[in-house]
């Protein structure tokens, strides 16, 4: 049977993890393909910061655990998915005026918060809570009338605009909303959530115990990767909107943690 490129993706990382270094030529035989398919994919990986390339084949990445991109280049990547992605989760935004929200920082969840900015604001007395670890995304819901904004306090990181530290972690212990909507680095089978910062991925932590109903926004770029530091077992999330089927081993993963998978832009 042939094999998709994802699948083709998952098993040359999976190869790599074990060992360190792969040739093309190993992979060609044991996926079936041709040498060209092989070095097409490594090129697509290495681009993808999965792995490094080397003369016949390709060896681990120097440090891909803790690469991060600036927020601006973030936002340019991918971006059509994104905002696919977060048409589909804001139909899992509460329509109740008494409903209170959790929004994690990123570029994904960001997407979502633009559609909340420009949405019918409604005329409700009581308008929804929502607390968020971005700064970009309170500045552009301050303004909102149905939302009560609430970001909340610590150091801000630079390069992602999340704000971390204990007195956020400290806040979120003392919340219970309705629903978050969580952005991650890497999304693994047997890894789960990942980022490559630690205090990042404290608040994180905290956004996901935070909450009733815990939705991911992560587009295909995220599947099947993992980062340093996991903040989130695949158990702990409700549903996840991606733009992608996932590839089979964490297909399966997901589906023993009974997570449904939304495959936006498909309708």
């Amino acid at each position: 049977m042939t094999l998709l490129a994802p699948e083709r993706h998952e098993r040359i990382l999976d190869r790599l993890r074990r060992s360190g270094t792969i040739t093309v030529q190993e992979i060609a035989r044991d996926l079936k393909v041709t040498k060209e398919t092989v070095r097409r994919d490594l090129d697509q990986l290495e681009t993808a910061g999965s792995l490094q390339r080397v003369h016949g084949g390709a060896v681990a990445s120097s440090s891909p655990s803790r690469r991060e991109t600036s927020l601006r280049q973030r936002q340019s990547e991918h971006s059509a998915q994104k905002q696919d992605i977060a048409r589909e989760a804001l139909s899992f935004v509460p329509s109740s005026p008494d409903a209170s929200l959790l929004l994690d920082a990123g570029t994904t969840t960001e997407a979502l918060a633009d559609l909340l900015a420009t949405g019918p604001t409604g005329e409700h007395h009581h308008t929804r809570f929502l607390t968020t670890s971005s700064v970009p995304i309170a500045q552009k819901l301050a303004e909102v009338t149905s939302l009560d904004v609430e970001v909340l306090g610590g150091k801000v990181r630079g390069i992602t605009g999340a704000v971390v530290g204990a007195s956020a972690v400290a806040t979120l212990a003392r919340r219970q909303a309705d629903v978050a909507f969580i952005g991650t680095n890497g999304v693994d089978a047997g890894f789960g959530l990942s980022t490559p910062d630690t205090a990042e991925a404290a608040v994180k932590s905290g956004l996901v115990r935070a909450a009733r109903q815990v939705i991911l926004l992560a587009d295909s770029s995220k599947l099947g990767l993992r980062t340093l530091v996991q903040f989130a077992t695949l158990e702990e999330i409700d549903v996840l909107i991606t733009d992608a089927e996932p590839h089979a081993e964490l297909a399966h993963a997901l589906a023993d943690a009974g997570v449904p998978v939304i495959v936006a832009g498909t309708q």
